[in-house]
């Protein structure tokens, strides 16, 4: 059933197993819109696996106007023990181009973040892009604000199979 947003114009909704090509549509062209677009190596395949399998690994909601694809929140449940709570990781937030201007965006984050807080959640984390100025200002203007301690770092591809494979006894501590 949808969820209807304050505007009768946007709807949202979740995402399902048919929205799939659409939402790997939106990943593309929020990577090309940062510059990032070779960094993309996921499929519809990946989504349809991940995302909507046995083990959904993230969740979408979905906004609408008029029936049309305007923008999508993908998302999933991450833990705090600092705080000892719940909270909700936001990986992708996208707005289509002639939908911005009409809140979409913080609509799809006021309702995840809604979510989140029904099920015990009291936090909202996302990373931006360092170049992304126009998204850091978005989500300051929202009171979601930059962390001073904190810093993202990952391993991928090879390194991450290599170390990920390696003897728990070994000595890279």
């Amino acid at each position: 059933m949808p969820i209807v947003s304050n505007s009768s114009e946007v709807t949202l909704r979740h995402g399902t197993i048919d929205d799939v090509d659409t939402i790997h549509a939106a990943l593309l062209k929020l990577g090309t819109h940062i510059g990032a677009h070779q960094e993309i190596t996921s499929t519809p395949d990946d989504l349809r696996r991940y995302g909507f399998g046995e083990k959904p690994a993230f969740s979408t909601l979905i906004a609408e106007v008029g029936g049309e694809f305007a923008g999508l929140c993908l998302h999933f449940p991450i833990f705090s023990t600092w705080m000892g709570r719940p909270g909700v990781y936001v990986q992708d937030l996208f707005v289509e181009d002639r939908f911005r201007g009409r809140k979409i965006g913080q609509r799809l984050l006021r309702r995840v973040a809604a979510e989140c807080r029904k099920d015990g959640g009291v936090y909202l984390r996302l990373s931006v892009d360092t170049d992304n100025e126009g998204a850091k200002a978005f989500y300051e203007r929202l009171g979601i604000a930059w962390s001073s301690y904190e810093q993202t770092q990952k391993i991928l591809g090879e390194a991450f199979f290599v170390f990920a494979d390696a003897p728990e006894n070994g000595d890279q501590e």
